[in-house]
């Protein structure tokens, strides 16, 4: 099924997009940095990229480390990393429902892949 990608530009700086938000949400559900990009098949040192820059583009971080303890150190979304998130989703799916007919109608000019 089609859907919309969006990625939120402010002004040169994609904020947030899909890969961001998928990155996010597998920071929150692995707990790290490093299980999230095992779990995403990306290096480590791409997804700390992206978080660092993520952090920077933001008024606070979205991403905080976690301190170690019996089971090591790990990551975790602050609430501005949730709020922007949340957010983001939103739109996604408001733009999903907003376009929605127009796809379907735009689909069938589409080779099956």
């Amino acid at each position: 099924m089609a859907a919309p990608r969006i990625r939120l530009l402010i002004g040169e700086t994609v904020a947030l997009g899909p890969g961001k938000a998928a990155l996010l949400r597998a920071i929150e559900e692995a707990g790290s940095i490093s299980g999230a990009a095992r779990a995403m098949s990306m290096s480590y040192r791409r997804a700390w990229d992206l978080v660092d820059r993520m952090n920077a583009d933001f008024t606070g971080p979205l991403v905080e480390r976690v301190k170690g303890g019996r089971g090591g150190g790990g990551a975790r979304l602050t609430e501005l990393g949730k709020d922007a998130l949340g957010r983001y989703e939103r739109i996604e799916d408001k733009a999903s429902h907003a376009v929605a007919q127009d796809l379907e109608e735009f689909a069938p000019l589409l080779r099956d892949p």
